[in-house]
């Protein structure tokens, strides 16, 4: 099954599942210390602008955010090629951190941590509604067929509506609007450069 999955897509996700893994056995609290992303007021040192991302809070939050990367992931690896859907999807963390630490560093201060690879996913959501805007997506809650551009222009509102009303605290909807927009910069950016 893995060896059907695209190379980068396939470590990203063997590496979420193995560091939540490692967590587990007793050393989650100083993986969250050293790697989470802080505000900047608090624990935050550079590197964890990436390394936030491969860790998850849960089981839950996990299976979704690699499910997301599996399905959106593979399709778009295959279509522009291994360096280049790096290039999106970390584009997309780091943009997804940025936003982040403004929003709660400045905007809306927390004292907590940001972890997960949600911005790299949300990146990767809008790189496929971009690419393939035409392609039919089947939502699971209500089953619902929609056109990609479609889901992911509600999905994006929806973020930023749950973003500005603050009705879902303990989600970073800053940092998936911001991994929207590393999404689109990075593939605007290969799109200039004919990829």
């Amino acid at each position: 099954m893995l060896g059907s999955i695209p190379t980068v897509t396939r470590w990203l996700l063997i590496l979420n599942v193995g560091i939540f893994l490692l967590g587990m056995v007793g050393i989650e609290p100083l993986l969250i210390n050293w790697f989470a992303l802080w505000p900047l007021d608090g624990p935050f040192a550079p590197w964890q602008l990436v390394s936030y991302s491969f860790l998850h809070g849960s089981y839950l939050h996990l299976f979704f955010n690699m499910f997301g990367i599996y399905m959106f992931g593979s399709e778009i690896e295959r279509h522009i090629g291994a360096r280049r859907f790096l290039e999106v999807y970390f584009t997309s963390v780091v943009i997804a951190a940025v936003a982040q630490l403004i929003v709660t560093s400045y905007i809306f201060p927390s004292p907590y941590p940001t972890l997960g690879a949600s911005g790299g996913l949300f990146g990767v959501l809008l790189a496929f509604g971009l690419l393939f805007p035409q392609r039919r997506i089947m939502l699971l809650i209500p089953p619902i067929p929609m056109k990609a551009w479609v889901f992911v222009t509600l999905y994006g509102l929806l973020e930023l509506g749950l973003g500005f009303s603050r009705a879902q605290t303990g989600v970073a909807h800053f940092a998936h609007l911001g991994g929207m927009l590393g999404g689109f910069l990075a593939l605007r950016n290969l799109q200039r450069r004919r990829f």
